[in-house]
């Protein structure tokens, strides 16, 4: 079966992206993951990369062209050939929701937050149907893979209507939201099955006040189902930052029957419940603290040679790239912090030219601190939102250490990923092979 390659949603306020070149031709084999594309969005140029792999075929839009979001510009097809006719209708009609049935506004629809993200699971709305809403301020969470980003409106006006529920997976570029310009007389939410099948009413909006009391617990609040979570808790980044800090655990919440998902404000309610159960279980496993000896620095060489060879001058973009290809895997967002200011890197390979700076906003998976020119020669500071490599400097050589929480990944993961980047910092040619 076809599968539509569409114009991503790159940015949390994107309407359109413009296509700045075709890597591959109609006809052309894709291997899952080749670049397919670059897309120039009004922040930056990002790669598009295949879904799935097959022969490109119904290639409808050229260099140059101004796709809206969600719209189809190619397939991957089994055979070289063209379909006769590729369908444009808009995703609330392909995906089988009826016009009749939602307002008219503005459509908000699932972003990509990932190159190889093809859903996103609805964490929680900030807003309810009826109320307004300006472009910047945040309408929901989503969970993908990776983290939980906070999704903007995109647009000034008033809820109409919200068409998944928090719990449910929406699949990159479905519409999942309507925003009118004027105040709708009967706004209304469903789940996204009833939006399918539009076989379900529309159901009236509810509120979602927050947790007030510790007992007895309080519902009033959509709680997803157990299906959809699969054990998993959902919070906001911050409310689980807070909750490392704290000591707390959020689980306890969930075991006494509050609803999912937990913010900060929620902290509070567990900080109330009886005291032996407010503090995380003994039996929990502990933070990560790992750390590493590099002997011989290699990497001030290397950068010397990138610059007169490859006129890479940049030298935290290489330590993000040699950081980020160290977990072993495509398409990682490094944030850098280095002499007090953050910068974000997209690694999307091994490849040198696979590594830039994006503004995208992203959540990182991985926070890199290089500490290289200052005067530490060991640092503990805790486990941060994401894992952190901090890179310090030795008399001839380099301090690695690498800190993380036990929810973050593995010891054998941990392990392998300070291994992994201690050996491109000694012998910077692994990062090429």
């Amino acid at each position: 079966m076809p599968l539509d390659v569409i114009m991503p949603a790159l940015g949390m306020a994107q309407d359109t992206g413009v296509i700045l070149t075709w890597h591959k031709s109609p006809g052309d084999p894709v291997s899952e993951g080749d670049a397919l594309f670059e897309v120039e969005t009004d922040k930056a140029a990002m790669e598009v990369e295949a879904q799935g792999s097959g022969f490109l075929t119904d290639v409808i839009a050229s260099a140059g062209d101004e796709i809206p979001v969600g719209q189809i510009v190619a397939r991957i097809s089994e055979t070289p050939e063209d379909t006769p006719e590729v369908s444009q209708e808009k995703p609330t009609e392909s995906d089988g929701q009826a016009s009749s049935t939602i307002p008219e506004g503005e459509q908000v629809i699932m972003p990509a937050l990932g190159m190889a993200q093809d859903a996103g699971l609805i964490v929680a709305w900030r807003k309810s149907p009826g109320d307004s809403v300006t472009a910047s301020e945040i309408l929901l969470e989503v969970e993908t893979d990776k983290s939980i980003v906070e999704v903007e409106a995109g647009h000034d006006g008033f809820v109409a209507a919200l068409l998944a529920e928090q719990g449910e997976e929406a699949p990159v570029g479905h519409v999942i939201a309507i925003i009118a310009s004027e105040k709708p007389e009967s706004p209304f939410r469903r789940t996204r099955r009833a939006s399918e099948n539009s076989t379900e009413s529309a159901e009236p909006a509810e509120p979602m006040p927050p947790l007030t009391q510790p007992s007895p617990p309080q519902k009033t609040r959509p709680a997803p189902s157990a299906s959809a979570l699969d054990g998993r808790i959902l919070a906001s980044p911050k409310a689980r930052r807070l909750a490392l800090e704290r000591d707390l655990d959020l689980a306890v919440l969930a075991r006494h029957g509050y609803p999912q998902p937990y913010h900060v404000k929620d902290l509070d309610t567990l900080e109330k419940l009886p005291e032996e159960v407010t503090s995380k279980p003994s039996g929990a496993p502990p933070a990560r603290y790992l750390s590493a000896e590099v002997v011989a620095n290699g990497f001030d060489e290397f950068v010397e040679w990138a610059t007169k060879e490859a006129g890479l001058t940049n030298a935290s973009t290489l330590l993000a790239a040699f950081a980020g290809s160290s977990l072993d895997r495509n398409n990682v967002t490094v944030a850098l912090e280095a002499f007090g200011e953050t910068h974000l890197y997209l690694v999307r390979g091994r490849r040198l030219s696979d590594v830039s700076e994006t503004q995208s906003g992203a959540a990182p998976d991985l926070k890199l601190r290089d500490l290289r020119f200052g005067h530490l020669k060991t640092l503990q500071a805790g486990p941060d939102e994401v894992p952190v490599l901090s890179v310090l400097a030795t008399s001839g050589g380099l301090t690695l250490t690498l800190e993380c929480a036990a929810e973050h990944m593995g010891t054998s993961a941990a392990i392998a990923l300070l291994s992994n980047f201690a050996g491109r910092m000694e012998q910077p040619l692994r990062h090429l092979l």
